[in-house]
C-alpha cells in the first residue's frame, strides 16, 4: 500500500448490525440524530441570514416579513427536499431586482403568484430531468448577469444609505443622486458608514483574538454595532417595522397582462435556477476540501455525496411554491449562507433546515429586538453585498479566457435593460463569438531554409478548405513541407482535402510532414537520406534524467520499409502517452551521412545541445504565439514559487504551470533569509520585494521536498569548523532545527501517517519556519494587512510524485493531501 494513503481502521466505538449472509440488510428504521456540528453551524448560518433577508426584502420593496417567510422556508423545506444537502437556500440578492420591478408593477400579492407559478416550473423542469443543461450556460453570463443585478443593488441602497428613497432604475437613481447627495441626511449616512466599516474591518482582526471574534458572522456585528450606536445617540432614523402577522398578506391570483406574468415567470424561473444549480456546484467543492465529509468513519462510503442537480431543481420548485403561497420572496441557493453552513462543519442537511426553525423563532419572538434596527444599517448592509457580486475574480478569469465581450454585454444589458433581456444579450453574444471562433481560421504560408511552413491556426472546417487550398497550392512541387495544425478540430472535407493534396505532392517528390497539438504521430512521408528524425522525448513520459541511448546503427537492409511501414513514417515521434519500456532508446535515431554543426558538443551528441534542438523543433511552434504575447505585454505571473534547487523538483510539472504563470526562485534548502540578516543574502529578498511591489503576485508559496540534501546536512552539521559558502547560507535552516526541537511547539505533520524520519520532519518543519520568515518581510507584511496576498506552504514528496498542502490557520501545522479534483 501506498505510504500515501492512510490505512482505515474501524470504529470500535460503534456495535455494527449483523444480518444473516446473501440477505438484505435490515430496513431504514433510524432514529433522527442532531450532531453537535449540524447545531453550531445552524446558529452560524442563522445570524447571518437573519439581517440579510431583513435588508433583501427592504431591497426590493416587499413587507419585510417576506424576507423572514423566504429565509425559513428555502432552510426547511428546501433543505429537506433538495439533492444538494448543504446548500442552504433562501432570499436571494440576485433575485433583488427581478422583484422588485415585479412589485412594482402588479403588486405583492401577483409577485406571491408569480413565485408559486414559477416553483411550479422548475417541478416541471426537474420531472423532466433537465438540470444540468442550465450548467451549459456561458460562466461569462452568469458572472456578467450577477454583476449587473450587484450594480443595480448598490445604486438603488446607496438612495438608503443617504437618507432617501430609490428610484425604479439604474439611470433614473443616477439622475436623481446629485439631488440626493445635495439633501444627505447626516444621521442615516453615520449609521451606514459605521455599518460598512465594521463589516470591512471585523474580519480583519489581527492575532488569535482575531481567530475567535471572527467565528460571529461580520453582517451581524456591523448591524448589531450600528443598531446599539443609534440607540444610544438617540438618533431619529426610520427603523424595521414588522406589522402584525395577521396582517401579512398572502398570495393572490395574478393580476396583468398574460405576457407579462409569464415572462416574469420565465425570468424566476431561469435566476432561481441557474444560481442554485451553480451554487450546488460549487457546494461540491467546498464539500471536497473537507477530509471528514470525504469518507465516512467506517471508510466505506461518503457521509456527503455529490449534489444530485435534478433533485435540487425539485427542492428548489417545492421551496418557492410554499414560500409563494405564504406571501414570501423568491427562494433560490445562497452562496454566502452555503459557503458558512460548509466551513461551521456541518455535516448533514440538518443544518440547513434547523437554520430555517431557528428564523421561525426569531420571526415569531424576536420582534421587539427586530424593530430596533435602522432601515439605513440594512441599506448598506446589502450596499455592500451588490458590490461584492461584481467580481475581480470573475473578470480576470472571463479576460483570460477571452468572453470579456459578453461578460460586459451582459452585465450593461441587465443594467440598464432588464434581467431577461439582459441575459438573452449575453446568449447572443457568447453564439455568436462561438461561430466566429469555429469559423475564423487563420492560414499562413513561409519559407525557412528550403523548407515551407503552412501554419493552420484554429478550427480547420469545411469553412477554410478553399483558403487552405491557396495555402497549399503556394507550395512548389517537389519541396520539403511542414503543415502545423493548431486547433483541436478538423472536420471530413478539411481532412480529405489535406489528404489529396498530400498524395498529389509526395507523388511529384515532395516530403510532407503533419504536425499539431491533437497529432500523435506526425503523417510523413519517406524523408530522403541524411533527413534526422524528431526526439522522441516528450514532456513528462519516464525517462533517466532524458539521457537518450546513443543512436544504434541503421540496417544495412531493410531498413527503409520497416520505417515506412511505421504509422507515420520513420520520424513519427512516439504519443505523448506512451510509456517507454525500461531501457529503451528514446533519442532519435540519426541515419548515416547526417551532418551536425562542427565543434566539440556541437553535433547534437551533448544532452543540452539535443534537448534545445528537440525543443526548437517540437515545442516553439506550438508556444511561439503564447511567447510573442508575454513579450508585448510583459510578465503577470500570479504566484511567488520559491523551492529547493534540487534537481528532481520541476516546479511547472507538479503546479502544471507555463510561461508566465509562475516567478520562480531556487535555492538551496528553499530557504528564506529574515529581512534583518546581513552578509549579502538580499538576493531572495529582492526576488520577493519585486514580486510583491512590482508584479503584485496574489500568493506566495515555499516547497519543500523529501530527501532534501540541506536538511542532511543541517542535521549533520557541528558547530566550528571552516565557513563555507554552503555553510554560510545554511545557518538560515537554523531556526527550524530549534523549532523540532522546541517541545512547546507541536511539530508539523502529514495527513495519514507519521514523517518517515527526521530528515523528513525537518523538511516539513522548515516550510513552516520559512513561512514565518517570509511574514517578518516588509512588503510581505504589509500586502497580508491589506488582504492582497496569501501564503502557502507545500510539500513534495518525490518518491510517491505526492503533493502536500499546508493546511488551516490554527496552528496545527498538517499537511494534507492533494488529490485528484474534477
Amino acid at each position: 500500500m501506498s505510504a500515501c494513503v492512510p490505512t482505515r481502521t474501524s470504529d470500535s466505538t460503534r456495535a455494527r448490525r449483523a444480518h444473516p449472509p446473501h440477505s438484505p440488510p435490515p430496513g431504514p428504521h433510524r432514529r433522527f440524530r442532531l450532531a453537535g456540528a449540524d447545531v453550531s453551524a445552524s446558529i452560524a448560518v442563522f445570524l447571518i441570514a437573519l439581517p440579510l433577508s431583513l435588508g433583501i426584502a427592504l431591497a426590493t420593496g416587499a413587507p419585510l416579513q417576506a424576507g423572514l417567510v423566504a429565509a425559513a422556508v428555502g432552510g426547511i423545506v428546501a433543505g429537506c427536499v433538495g439533492g444538494s444537502p448543504l446548500q442552504v437556500s433562501g432570499p436571494a440578492a440576485g433575485l433583488t431586482v427581478v422583484t422588485a420591478d415585479l412589485i412594482q408593477r402588479y403588486g405583492w400579492r401577483t409577485t406571491c403568484a408569480v413565485t408559486v407559478l414559477a416553483g411550479l416550473t422548475q417541478l416541471g423542469l426537474g420531472c423532466l430531468r433537465v438540470a444540468r443543461t442550465a450548467l451549459a450556460v456561458s460562466p461569462a453570463i452568469v458572472h456578467g448577469m450577477l454583476a449587473g443585478i450587484g450594480v443595480t443593488i448598490a445604486v438603488a441602497q446607496l438612495h438608503i444609505v443617504l437618507g432617501g428613497t430609490p428610484q425604479s432604475s439604474v439611470p433614473a437613481n443616477l439622475r436623481a443622486l446629485p439631488a440626493q447627495l445635495a439633501g444627505l441626511q447626516p444621521a442615516a449616512l453615520a449609521v451606514s458608514t459605521l455599518t460598512l466599516s465594521l463589516l470591512m474591518l471585523w474580519p480583519r482582526i489581527p492575532g488569535r483574538a482575531g481567530r475567535l471574534l471572527r467565528r460571529v458572522p461580520a453582517a451581524l456585528v456591523a448591524v448589531a454595532g450600528a443598531t446599539v450606536a443609534a440607540s444610544l445617540a438617540g438618533l431619529t432614523l426610520p427603523k424595521v417595522d414588522l406589522p402584525a402577522w395577521r396582517s401579512h398578506a398572502l398570495a393572490g391570483l395574478p393580476e396583468g397582462p398574460a405576457l407579462g406574468v409569464a415572462a416574469a415567470v420565465l425570468t424566476i424561473t431561469l435566476v432561481c435556477s441557474v444560481q442554485s444549480l451553480l451554487g450546488a456546484v460549487a457546494v461540491d467543492k467546498l464539500i471536497s476540501s473537507r477530509a471528514d465529509l470525504i469518507s465516512s468513519p467506517t471508510g466505506r462510503a461518503p457521509r456527503v455525496g455529490r449534489s444530485d442537480l435534478d433533485r435540487e431543481l425539485l427542492g428548489q420548485g417545492a421551496a418557492n411554491i410554499v414560500s409563494g403561497a405564504l406571501g414570501g420572496l423568491p427562494v433560490a441557493g445562497v452562496a454566502v449562507r452555503s459557503s458558512a453552513n460548509v466551513q461551521s462543519g456541518a455535516v448533514s442537511r440538518n443544518s440547513t433546515m434547523l437554520h430555517g426553525v431557528l428564523v421561525v423563532i426569531a420571526a415569531l419572538l424576536m420582534v421587539p429586538v427586530l424593530e430596533l434596527i435602522p432601515l439605513a444599517s440594512l441599506a448598506a448592509l446589502v450596499m455592500a453585498v451588490g458590490i461584492q457580486m461584481v467580481s475581480l475574480h470573475h473578470i480576470r478569469t472571463v479576460t483570460r479566457h477571452r468572453e470579456v465581450l459578453v461578460y460586459a454585454v451582459t452585465t450593461l444589458g441587465v443594467v440598464f435593460l432588464g434581467v431577461l433581456q439582459g441575459v438573452t444579450l449575453g446568449i447572443a453574444v457568447a453564439v455568436a463569438v462561438a461561430l466566429n471562433r469555429l469559423t475564423h481560421t487563420r492560414i499562413t504560408h513561409d519559407e525557412q531554409e528550403g523548407v515551407h511552413h503552412v501554419h493552420v491556426r484554429g478550427q480547420l472546417t469545411f469553412l477554410a478548405v478553399p483558403r487552405l487550398s491557396r495555402a497549399l497550392h503556394l507550395v512548389p512541387h517537389g519541396t520539403p513541407v511542414v503543415v502545423e495544425l493548431d486547433g483541436s478540430f478538423m472536420d471530413h472535407a478539411a481532412y480529405e482535402a489535406l489528404q489529396d493534396w498530400q498524395k498529389t505532392h509526395t507523388a511529384q517528390g515532395g516530403t510532407v510532414e503533419l504536425t499539431g497539438r491533437r497529432l500523435g504521430t506526425a503523417a510523413t512521408a519517406v524523408p530522403p537520406t541524411g533527413a534526422g528524425a524528431d526526439c522522441r522525448c516528450r514532456p513528462w513520459t519516464p525517462w533517466r534524467n532524458h539521457q537518450c541511448e546513443l543512436p544504434r546503427p541503421a540496417p544495412a537492409t531493410g531498413s527503409a520499409s520497416e520505417a515506412s511501414s511505421r504509422p507515420g513514417g520513420p520520424s513519427a515521434p512516439v504519443r505523448p502517452d506512451t510509456p517507454h519500456e525500461p531501457g529503451e532508446a528514446h533519442e532519435p535515431t540519426r541515419a548515416s551521412g547526417t551532418a551536425g554543426p562542427a565543434g566539440p558538443g556541437a553535433d547534437g551528441s551533448h544532452p543540452l545541445v539535443r534537448g534545445i534542438s528537440a525543443f526548437q523543433r517540437n515545442t516553439a511552434p506550438l508556444v511561439r504565439g503564447e511567447l510573442a504575447r508575454l513579450a508585448r505585454e510583459g510578465q503577470q505571473p500570479t504566484q511567488l514559487f520559491l523551492t529547493c534547487a534540487d534537481s528532481r523538483l520541476v516546479t511547472s510539472m507538479i503546479t502544471s504551470s507555463g510561461p508566465g504563470d509562475l516567478f520562480v526562485v531556487r535555492n538551496v534548502g528553499n530557504l528564506v533569509p529574515p529581512p534583518d540578516e546581513e552578509s549579502g543574502d538580499d538576493s531572495v529578498g529582492a526576488a520577493i520585494e519585486y514580486a510583491v511591489d512590482v508584479l503584485k503576485v496574489r500568493s506566495i508559496t515555499v516547497c519543500g521536498h523529501s530527501g532534501c540534501g540541506a536538511m542532511q546536512a543541517l542535521l549533520g552539521s557541528e558547530p566550528g569548523g571552516e565557513q563555507t559558502p554552503l555553510k554560510r547560507w545554511l545557518r538560515h535552516g537554523l531556526p527550524s532545527l530549534e523549532r523540532m526541537a522546541d517541545d512547546d511547539r507541536p511539530w508539523a505533520r502529514l495527513a495519514g501517517r507519521s514523517p518517515a524520519d527526521a530528515v523528513e520532519q525537518l523538511c516539513l518543519t522548515n516550510v513552516v519556519q520559512q513561512l514565518d520568515h517570509l511574514r517578518a518581510h516588509t512588503s510581505v507584511a504589509r500586502a497580508l494587512r491589506a488582504g492582497a496576498l496569501e501564503l502557502h506552504g507545500l510539500y513534495f514528496h518525490v518518491g510517491e510524485a505526492q503533493t502536500y498542502l499546508l493546511t488551516g490557520n490554527d496552528g496545527s501545522e498538517l499537511f494534507d493531501h492533494v488529490g485528484h479534483r474534477v
